[in-house]
C-alpha cells in the first residue's frame, strides 16, 4: 500500500512543546512551567453567561463572521484601548487566535512566497507558513535588545519574494515588547519593501510597565495589517475557544471563504460569553482583567530576581507570562538543560529551539502557576545549577 500522507504533512515537525508535555504527562512529581495558559478560572461572569446561552437553547450556528453584537464589542474595545479602527465588518470570530493565524497565512500566502518570522517566536507560526505553501524566513532577534526586532536584521533578510511579516508582540516566549519608538523605525520599511504585517496581539493586554501599542494603530498601516487577537490568555478562555481577526477587506473576504469551508463559526455559548466580558469589562474598567495582569506582574518579578540570583543571563520580560533566560553559561543548549532538569528535579521547562533557532541556548518558563509552585520549581532550578558548577 502506497503512503496516503501528504509531503507537507510529513515534513513538519513535531511540536517541541507537546514534546515535553507527554513527558511531564507520564511523570510523577513533576513540577511544570511549559504551559502557556492561565492558571486563573474564567470570571464568573464571563461562565455565567455561557452557561446561561446554553440553557437559552443557544447551540445552533452562527453567521460565517461571528455575532454582530459581539463585532460591534470588538470595534469599540480595539477603539478604545489601543485607537485602532476596524469597524465590525472588518471583524471575523475564530476558534481560537490559532485559527485567525491559519486563516491569514492561508488567504495571502502564494506558493513559494517568503513570510518573515522574528526568531524566537511562538511555535506555529513556521509550519502555517509552510502548510499554506509559503517560505518561513527567520528574522534573529537577542536579548541585548529585548528580542526587539530591529531594521538592521529586518533588512538583512528581505528580497523580491518577501510578501509579509509576522508581527508578535508582546512575544512568545521571551516576553518582548515593541514600543511606539521602535515600531516607527521599522514601519518605513515595510512601506519601502510593500510588505504586509500579520501582527498577532494575543498578549496586549498582560504588559507591565507602558501600555501596548498595535502597529495597526498608524495611520499609514491602515490597509496593510492583519490583526489577531481573542480571549484566552487575558481573559482567562483558553478552553472557550474563541479569538478574532481583523483585516482589510480584500483580504478579510479570502480568509472568510476558507472560514466558511472549513470551521463555519465559532461555537455560540463561547460567543455570547466573550460578549459579556468585553461588555462588563467595559463597566468596570476590565478590573478581572487588571487583578490577573497585576498577580502575573508579581510573579514575573519574582522569577526575574530567581533566575538572576541563580547567575542565569536573564531578559526581564515585559509582555505575555514568560520568561526566557539564556542557559549558555552553563555549558549546555536549551534542550540540554531541560532533558537534564527533568529528569533529575522533576522541573519541566521547554526548551529554547522549539520557539528558532536563535532560541538554541534558552529556556522557556512560564509564569501563569501558583507562587508556590513557582517557589518550589525555582529552588529546584538553582540547585540543579549549583550542581553544574561542582
Amino acid at each position: 500500500m502506497r503512503d496516503f500522507v501528504s509531503k507537507k504533512a510529513n515534513n513538519i515537525k513535531p511540536s517541541g512543546i507537546r514534546k515535553f508535555f507527554d513527558i511531564v504527562s507520564e511523570s510523577k512529581d513533576v513540577i511544570s512551567l511549559g504551559v502557556g495558559e492561565p492558571d486563573f478560572i474564567t470570571p464568573w461572569d464571563i461562565r455565567d453567561a455561557g452557561i446561561q446561552a446554553i440553557k437559552r437553547g443557544y447551540t445552533q450556528y452562527t453567521s460565517n463572521k461571528g455575532m454582530v453584537e459581539l463585532r460591534a464589542e470588538i470595534s469599540d474595545y480595539l477603539k478604545d484601548n489601543f485607537a485602532v479602527g476596524f469597524d465590525k465588518d472588518d471583524i471575523v470570530i475564530t476558534v481560537g487566535a490559532s485559527e485567525a493565524i491559519d486563516l491569514s497565512l492561508r488567504a495571502v500566502v502564494d506558493e513559494g512566497d517568503e513570510i518573515l518570522i522574528p526568531d524566537p517566536s511562538y511555535v506555529s507560526y513556521k509550519p502555517c507558513v509552510e502548510l499554506a505553501g509559503g517560505k518561513p524566513v527567520s528574522v534573529p532577534c537577542s536579548g541585548d535588545n529585548g528580542f526587539k526586532l530591529t531594521p538592521e536584521n529586518l533588512k538583512s533578510v528581505i528580497t523580491k519574494k518577501t510578501k509579509a511579516i509576522i508581527f508578535p508582540y508582546p512575544n512568545n516566549p521571551t516576553g518582548g515588547v515593541m514600543e511606539r519608538e521602535y515600531i516607527e523605525k521599522i514601519i518605513p520599511i515595510i512601506l519601502e519593501h510593500d510588505l504586509l504585517v500579520i501582527s498577532d496581539e494575543i498578549y496586549s493586554e498582560l504588559t507591565y510597565g507602558e501600555k501596548h501599542v498595535s502597529i495597526a494603530s498608524f495611520s499609514e498601516m491602515k490597509d496593510r495589517v492583519v490583526l489577531i487577537s481573542g480571549f484566552s490568555k487575558a481573559f482567562a478562555m483558553t478552553g472557550w475557544r474563541i479569538g478574532f481577526v481583523c483585516a482589510p477587506k480584500n483580504i478579510l473576504s479570502a480568509m472568510l471563504k476558507i472560514h466558511q469551508y472549513t470551521t463555519i463559526c465559532a461555537p455560540i455559548f463561547s460567543q455570547y460569553a466573550a460578549l459579556t466580558g468585553l461588555k462588563n469589562g467595559r463597566q468596570d474598567g476590565y478590573s478581572s482583567v487588571k487583578e490577573m495582569c497585576d498577580e502575573y506582574d508579581r510573579r514575573r518579578r519574582f522569577m526575574f530576581k530567581a533566575f538572576t540570583d541563580m547567575g542565569l543571563e536573564c531578559f526581564e520580560p515585559k509582555g505575555s507570562f514568560y520568561i526566557f533566560p539564556s542557559v549558555k553559561s552553563t555549558g549546555l543548549t536549551g534542550e540540554e538543560f531541560a532533558t537534564k532538569l527533568l529528569e533529575s528535579k522533576k522541573v519541566a521547562v521547554v526548551p529554547g529551539d522549539a520557539f528558532g533557532e536563535f532560541g538554541k541556548y534558552y529556556v522557556r518558563c512560564s509564569y501563569a502557576y501558583s507562587m508556590k509552585n513557582l517557589m518550589e520549581a525555582t529552588e529546584r532550578i538553582a540547585q540543579f545549577v549549583r550542581d553544574l558548577k561542582i
